[in-house]
C-alpha cells in the first residue's frame, strides 16, 4: 500500500508539472503555418549528474591518467580563451597586490553578524539562503517564498486529487511536527472507528465545538480538507436542545477512493521538501579578502536572540583570560558551533579564484567534494581539499557533517591537485580549474 501511495504522489506531481510547462508553452500554432511564424521553446541543458564516489586506488589512477590524456589532446576554444586570459591577468594583478599588502596573513574566517551592524549590514557575503523545489518549479526562493508558493500550489489542486493533496497540506504547510503528528493520530482514530464500527453512528459524527477537534485538528490547514475527502461533510444538528455544527460521514460522499487508502496515506508522511541552493558565487582574491558578515539566515536563532547572545560576549571575553580546560573551551566551542544552520565555504585555487557555496551544517563533507567536482573544468581528476594550516581531508573524514567537522560558519578550503598527478597535470600545461561557463560568473567589483 506505502508504495502504492508514493507511486500515486509521484503521478500527482508529474502531472501538476507537465501541464504547468504545457502553458508556459504558448499558444498553439497550425501545420500550415511557416517555420518563421513557428515558436520553438529553448532547449533546457539537461542536469549535471555528479560522478560516482571515489573508487579504489588503481581504479582512480586509471581515470587520472584517462583525464590527463584527453587534456593533453584538447583544443582550446580561442574564443573564450581570449576572455579567459584577461581574467587570468587581473586575478594575477590583484594576487600581485595582495601579497604587497600582505594580505595572506589576514586571511581569516568570516565572521557573523556585529551587534551593531545585525540589522542592516553593507557587507554580507551572502544576500541570504535560498531554495529549491524541483517537484514544482525550476524557481530558487527564500523559504518564506516557497511557503507561500507551495500553499498556493497544494490549494490550487484540491479539486484534482483531494485526499492525497489534503495529505500533504498537512504535512507541508503545518511546521510544528509535534501538532501535526498529534492531529494525523486524532484522525486516524475517527477513520479506525468508522473501519471497526460501520454501523455504529455515533462514530460518524464529529461536533465542531469538542475541545479536541477545536483545538488540535482545526487549526491545522488540511486537516478539514482531509476530513472532506474521507467522506466527512458539515451539518447543522441538534445537541443537548441546540443546534450545533457537525462533521458527518457518510460513505456516499466517498468519491472514488476508500478510507483504508486515505488512513494509510496519512501515515505515509508524505510532504514537499526544499532542497538548498547552492547560491554559487565566483570571487576574485580582492573580492575575497573584504571583510564580510553572514545574514540573520545563518542562525538557528532569531535575531532577537542573536543580540541576546551578543549581550554575553564580553563575558566571553574575560573567560578567555582566565584558566579554563580543554574540556571547558570545547563545551564552548561547540555552544557557538549549535547557533548556525548554514555554513558558507569558500575553496581557493592555485590561481587566487574563489568558489563559494551554501550548505547545511549537517551535510556531509562528501557534499563539498561533489560540489568542487561538478564545478571542475577537468571532473576526473583526483584533487584533494584542506584548510590554510595544512590539514587535509581524506576520505574517512567524507561522511562526517560539516558540524562535525567545525566547518561552521564560515570557511575557507585550499585546493589542490591529488600530490600523486601534480608533475603529470603541469606538464600538460593547463593552467585553469573550474569550467569556462564557471569562471566568467565572477563578479564585478
Amino acid at each position: 500500500m506505502a508504495e502504492k501511495i508514493s507511486e500515486k504522489v509521484k503521478n500527482f506531481f508529474a502531472k501538476k508539472k507537465a501541464d504547468s510547462k504545457f502553458k508556459k508553452a504558448g499558444p498553439g500554432h497550425k501545420l500550415t503555418e511557416t517555420s518563421s511564424t513557428s515558436v520553438v521553446a529553448p532547449q533546457k541543458k539537461p542536469g549535471y549528474v555528479p560522478p560516482p564516489k571515489t573508487e579504489p586506488s588503481e581504479a582512480r589512477r586509471a581515470a587520472a591518467e584517462a583525464a590527463l590524456s584527453r587534456l593533453s589532446n584538447q583544443k582550446k576554444d580561442s574564443t573564450f580563451n581570449t576572455s579567459l586570459a584577461a581574467i587570468q591577468a587581473k586575478v594575477r594583478r590583484e594576487l600581485e597586490a595582495e601579497k604587497k599588502n600582505n594580505a595572506e596573513s589576514n586571511e581569516i574566517p568570516l565572521h557573523g553578524p556585529k551587534q551593531t551592524e545585525l540589522e542592516t549590514s553593507p557587507h554580507l557575503a551572502v544576500k541570504g539562503v535560498y531554495f529549491k523545489c524541483p517537484l514544482i518549479s525550476d524557481e530558487v526562493l527564500t523559504k518564506e517564498e516557497w511557503k507561500v508558493k507551495i500553499k498556493e500550489f497544494l490549494f490550487a489542486a484540491l479539486e484534482e486529487e483531494r485526499g492525497i493533496t489534503a495529505c500533504l497540506i498537512l504535512y507541508s504547510c503545518n511546521y510544528n511536527r509535534s501538532k501535526v503528528q498529534e492531529c494525523v493520530n486524532i484522525l486516524c482514530r475517527y477513520i479506525d472507528n468508522i473501519m471497526a464500527n460501520p454501523t455504529e453512528t455515533k462514530f460518524h459524527k464529529i461536533r465542531c465545538s469538542n475541545q479536541t477537534f477545536s483545538e488540535k485538528v482545526a487549526p491545522l490547514l488540511g486537516a478539514t480538507e482531509f476530513l472532506f475527502a474521507a467522506g466527512f461533510r458539515q451539518q447543522k444538528l441538534e445537541h443537548n436542545g441546540t443546534e450545533e455544527d457537525f462533521w458527518v460521514w457518510s460513505e456516499d460522499n466517498l468519491e472514488g477512493t476508500t478510507l483504508e487508502f486515505l488512513r494509510d496515506a496519512l501515515k505515509s508522511e508524505n510532504r514537499i521538501e526544499l532542497e538548498l541552493d547552492r547560491n554559487l558565487q565566483v570571487l576574485s582574491p580582492a573580492q575575497a579578502a573584504v571583510r564580510v558578515e553572514l545574514p540573520h539566515d545563518f542562525y538557528a536563532m532569531s535575531p532577537e536572540e542573536i543580540k541576546k547572545e551578543q549581550q554575553t560576549r564580553s563575558e566571553m571575553a574575560e573567560k578567555q583570560l582566565q584558566l579554563r580546560t580543554k574540556a571547558m573551551r570545547e563545551k564552548d566551542e561547540l555552544r557557538e558551533i549549535r547557533k548556525y544552520k548554514f555554513s558558507l565555504i569558500r575553496i581557493r585555487f592555485p590561481d587566487g579564484i574563489y568558489l563559494q557555496g551554501t550548505f547545511s551544517v549537517y551535510e556531509k563533507f562528501s557534499e563539498i567534494m561533489d560540489f568542487v567536482r561538478e564545478n571542475l573544468e577537468h571532473e576526473g581528476l583526483p584533487f584533494v581539499l584542506g584548510i590554510p594550516t595544512g590539514q587535509k581531508f581524506d576520505e574517512k573524514d567524507f561522511e562526517s557533517t560539516l558540524q562535525e567537522l567545525r566547518l561552521v560558519p564560515a570557511t575557507i578550503l585550499i585546493f589542490q591537485w591529488d600530490p600523486a598527478f601534480d608533475e603529470e597535470i603541469k606538464a600538460s600545461g593547463s593552467t585553469t580549474y573550474l569550467k569556462p561557463e564557471v569562471t566568467v560568473l565572477m563578479q564585478e567589483m
